[in-house]
């Protein structure tokens, strides 16, 4: 397994509780859009085992082109040892990441695509928008539906409908509006639903869809193809 140490090189605040660290690109680390990585913290691996509370599983916010490797997280004022820590590392401080994949790049098959995401959950669907407004080829249109109770949305500056890109942002910050919003995407029947949140909103709006006729294959998750089926199961209680 390759692990890449590198810096980081800006920290933006992206609201009270977001932040976004910006690190170096190492030579030869390569992504794609909807892609997740483990993001470590010096001495993760000092010991015979990996410390696994310096490790976390998060996704990158960024495209290769911006020259930087983007990670968004949330850090509140109560908050785990490793967003602890997170919180006071700043330009310079060296993170490690390894084991970069993406479960859930864009699909372009002429089709509407729906990505439905709580809170910070945005960030894994951010590179696709921007991938999206590169090129749209082969995508009918996008729509982004967030729900963040704390109303202080993320990425307002790419999150912006704009008809002419036929991209349609909408956020909403309770979660009545947010499924009734969720039930009227589902009317079209032939959509790609992509869906980014803790398991519990997975479940959620996975019974959403299901109830509305939408097939286990329309629904994307940011999750590893073996662990799809019990989230996706047919069983599902709906």
């Amino acid at each position: 397994m390759q692990i890449y140490w590198t810096k980081i090189n800006k920290v933006i605040k992206e609201t009270p509780e977001v932040n976004t660290y910006l690190l170096d690109c190492p030579k030869e680390f390569t992504w794609e859009e909807g892609s997740h990585t483990h993001f470590a913290l010096e001495g993760f691996n000092a010991g015979e085992k990996p410390n696994r509370s310096l490790i976390r599983h998060m996704s990158i916010s960024t495209l290769p082109h911006e020259n930087s490797i983007g990670i968004t997280t949330r850090i509140k004022e109560q908050c785990s040892e490793f967003k602890s820590i997170l919180r006071n590392l700043g330009v310079g401080d060296e993170v490690a990441i390894f084991k970069t994949h993406s479960n859930v790049p864009l699909k372009r098959e002429n089709k509407n695509v729906y990505l439905l995401s709580s809170g910070v959950g945005l960030a894994t669907f951010r590179p696709l928008v921007l991938d999206y407004f590169e090129s749209a080829d082969n995508v009918n249109q996008i729509h982004s539906l967030n729900i963040d109770s704390s109303k202080d949305f993320l990425f307002t500056n790419v999150f912006e409908s704009a008809s002419d890109k036929k991209f349609t942002a909408q956020f909403v910050d309770n979660r009545k509006d947010y499924y009734e919003e969720v039930k009227n995407l589902a009317a079209d029947k032939d959509g790609l639903f992509y869906v980014v949140g803790s398991d519990e909103f997975l479940v959620q709006n996975i019974e959403v869809l299901r109830e509305q006729n939408i097939k286990p294959e329309q629904i994307m998750l940011d999750k590893h193809e073996q662990q799809l089926p019990e989230f996706l199961s047919l069983d599902l209680s709906i």
